[in-house]
């Protein structure tokens, strides 16, 4: 599972960075999932690795502008990719309407299917290698932040063990992968985890935008390998971070720390912090880092491996 970072500033895009979007790419099925959609996320895919045709699902956090202002133009572009026959929208009441609007008054017209699924908290899609969870954030219109989970797998199955112990290789090697206890025609009797290494835990992806501190943000992210969290704010401003119901540096450094995460990425920055003002991104990492060390700020077309817990670029 690779995350790359199409978009990581709040509010309004800037020289270096542009507004929320993240892709998260599943090598193992050829797919990619995206993470809001804000303007221009198209541009950004096309100056990246992810690869248009391959994206399937598209999670909308909220409605505000900056996170949706993509997805026109981008479903728009899907259909001439090429290999692209359905995607699925996922997010909040609304999102279904605003998209009719937006492509029925410009006339377009999509080749190939989309359905949007209303959000819910819970579960909002599953299949047998991955599921997705929701939870309501606290911002100023209805959100949701999104767990996404690899299940475990099980270990690995020996084979060389197996014909070691004349089991006949065929269909029952099958049913000993999945662990299963089988009885051979000889009378033994065969439990099929003796036969498997250590189970594979699945990977782990919390991501919670636009919100400020919330107990749903931190039972969303247990135990994740990696936490995404808007930082919008330094701690300094956490009464301008109060009344617009987004979060501080610190604030995802405590979810981060309640959850037990095992790395925290930070996004959603205020372009108030660049470069020339008296805060620079570089205090809200160090505060982060006080409260959750294993902390790092993102930054547009940053992709991080979760198998290999590093940044490549």
């Amino acid at each position: 599972m690779q995350i790359t970072f199409l978009g990581t500033s709040s509010g309004v895009p800037t020289r270096g960075r542009n507004v929320s979007s993240i892709a998260v790419r599943l090598p193992q099925r050829a797919e990619a999932w995206l993470l809001d959609c804000g303007e221009a996320t198209q541009h950004q895919l096309l100056r990246s690795d992810v690869k248009i045709s391959q994206i399937t699902k598209i999670f909308v956090t909220h409605l505000h502008g900056d996170h949706i202002f993509g997805l026109p133009g981008l479903l728009a572009s899907c259909g001439m990719a090429g290999n692209v026959s359905h995607i699925d929208l996922y997010g909040p009441s609304g999102l279904g309407e605003y998209l009719d609007a937006c492509l029925r008054y410009s006339e377009t017209r999509l080749s190939y299917s989309i359905k949007v699924h209303r959000v819910k908290e819970g579960l909002v899609w599953e299949d047998k290698e991955f599921y997705v969870m929701a939870a309501p954030l606290k911002h100023k219109v209805t959100a949701f932040g999104y767990r996404l989970v690899e299940r475990d797998r099980a270990g690995k199955f020996d084979v060389n063990r197996a014909i070691a112990m004349n089991i006949t290789p065929g269909p029952i090697f099958g049913e000993l992968k999945q662990g299963k206890v089988i009885t051979l025609a000889d009378g033994r009797m065969i439990n099929g985890k003796e036969l498997c290494g250590e189970p594979q835990i699945g990977r782990k992806i919390a991501y919670c935008t636009d919100t400020i501190f919330c107990d749903s943000a931190v039972d969303l992210a247990q135990n994740a390998d990696v936490l995404i969290h808007e930082a919008t704010f330094a701690h300094q401003d956490s009464e301008m971070a109060f009344q617009r119901l987004h979060s501080t540096s610190t604030m995802a450094a405590q979810v981060a720390l309640l959850a037990n995460v095992k790395q925290l990425i930070m996004t959603h920055f205020s372009p108030r912090y660049a470069p020339g003002n008296a805060i620079l991104l570089e205090d809200l990492v160090k505060e982060a880092r006080m409260i959750f060390a294993n902390t790092i700020p993102a930054h547009d077309f940053m992709t991080y491996d979760i198998a290999a817990s590093m940044p490549i670029n």
